[in-house]
């Protein structure tokens, strides 16, 4: 059962469904032929990357570089399986890329993906490292997946607008990346 879209916000968290890491495997795949030497390689984060967290079916992916020389050639190969560079969504560390279309990225055979965010991060990127971080230390938490789980359905429910929904998981991002910069000190 999924938190139903609320007026305010639109969003919609649903329960973790195994689809999401076999379709991240098949974008994987694509990537991969079409980057090859280019990439070091293709990360699932975010939430649908931690097996029973619900999550808006949203698929978040960092492709990782060695380092920004290589960008320019990413690029032209992304585009030519549908992907653009959006400048205006990237920062250090991490470049945005949107879809053309449902169909991307284009694999000759017209499979129409499920939405995904793309980004294109060098290996030594903070936003990289702060992505594995958390998914890592959810994957090992059960407890938790529970709480993150259990506050974005409040927030789905109860925050403003999508802004105020991000504002409203920050503390608890914060606080989880915290206890997982500890647990590598220790």
């Amino acid at each position: 059962m999924s938190v139903k879209e609320n007026n305010l916000t639109g969003i919609e968290i649903f329960p973790y469904d195994e689809k999401w890491e076999k379709t991240f495997l098949s974008i994987e795949d694509v990537l991969k032929s079409n980057l090859g030497d280019l990439i070091i390689c293709v990360e699932h984060v975010g939430s649908t990357s931690v097996k029973g967290l619900g999550a808006k079916p949203i698929l978040d992916i960092d492709v990782v570089i060695e380092d920004y020389s290589v960008l320019p050639a990413v690029i032209k190969s992304l585009q030519k399986i549908g992907y653009y560079h959006q400048e205006n969504w990237s920062f250090e560390g991490r470049e945005a890329f949107g879809s053309k279309d449902k169909l991307v990225p284009w694999d000759g055979k017209n499979t129409n993906w499920m939405e995904h965010h793309l980004y294109v991060c060098n290996k030594d990127s903070t936003e990289l490292a702060r992505h594995l971080l958390f998914r890592n230390y959810l994957r090992n938490n059960p407890e938790a997946v529970a709480e993150y789980e259990q506050l974005k359905n409040d927030l789905a429910r109860t925050a403003k607008d999508r802004a105020n929904y991000t504002e409203g998981k920050t503390k608890f991002v914060t606080k989880i990346l915290e206890k997982a910069i500890g647990n590598i000190s220790s």
